[in-house]
């Protein structure tokens, strides 16, 4: 373990050239998610990209090796922003039971944003099939953290049983993956509270839920 030293040390001074490099990179992240996010990958050139960030092709290849490149660093941002919204959505939770449920109100209120265009994870996935592509690992990735945060909330629900717990993990992952699929096609943002309905029913009868069914679900 690393211990915090006594004495104050004044932060490095940052280079205007470094500020400038930066904020490219991130224009070019910006404008990738933006068209990918909106008309997939593969249909999306580079040379887009780059008018729609204002930058050179050099400015590019100077932060990124290739476009698949630039693709994980845009999934990687947006898993970062997700992660980050459930997270105050579930810290504002009152109980593990809620906590669990705050995962479908994020839904509902990603279903209806006016840049839901489904899920650009899956739909990296689908377009870069090889395991060994960067989109699709970086797609990989996500998914795993997203079972990870299941598992963790019903492993807290009272009186959770392990197999229990795992089984209503991998059954809410099915619920959240085709309300995304469901409302992207079928431009329906209610499904997310259908699913949150259904998960409202699974978690009552695991053996560490509690009545949590109510006029909304």
């Amino acid at each position: 373990m690393i211990e915090p030293s006594s004495h104050p040390v004044a932060p490095a001074p940052v280079s205007s050239s470094t500020t400038t490099s930066s904020g490219k990179r991130e224009q070019l992240v910006d404008a990738a998610l933006e068209l990918f996010g909106r008309d997939g990958y593969r249909a999306v050139g580079i040379e887009a990209v780059l008018q729609r960030a204002g930058v050179a092709k050099m400015t590019l290849y100077k932060h990124f090796r290739s476009k698949e490149d630039l693709i994980a660093a845009a999934l990687n941002r947006r898993a970062a922003e997700i992660s980050a919204e459930i997270s105050a959505k579930v810290a504002a939770a009152s109980s593990p039971t809620e906590r669990i449920l705050a995962l479908f109100d994020w839904l509902e209120s990603w279903f209806r944003s006016p840049g839901f265009h489904g899920c650009l994870f899956l739909k990296a996935a689908s377009e870069y099939p090889n395991p060994g592509d960067l989109p699709r690992q970086a797609a990989e990735a996500f998914k795993s953290s997203c079972r990870e945060l299941l598992l963790e909330l019903c492993s807290a629900l009272p009186g959770a049983v392990p197999a229990a717990t795992t089984q209503l993990a991998a059954q809410l992952e099915l619920l959240i993956e085709g309300a995304t699929v469901v409302a992207f096609l079928q431009r329906q943002p209610d499904a997310a509270t259908t699913a949150r309905r259904a998960a409202a029913l699974l978690i009552n009868a695991s053996p560490g839920g509690s009545s949590v069914l109510s006029s909304r679900g």
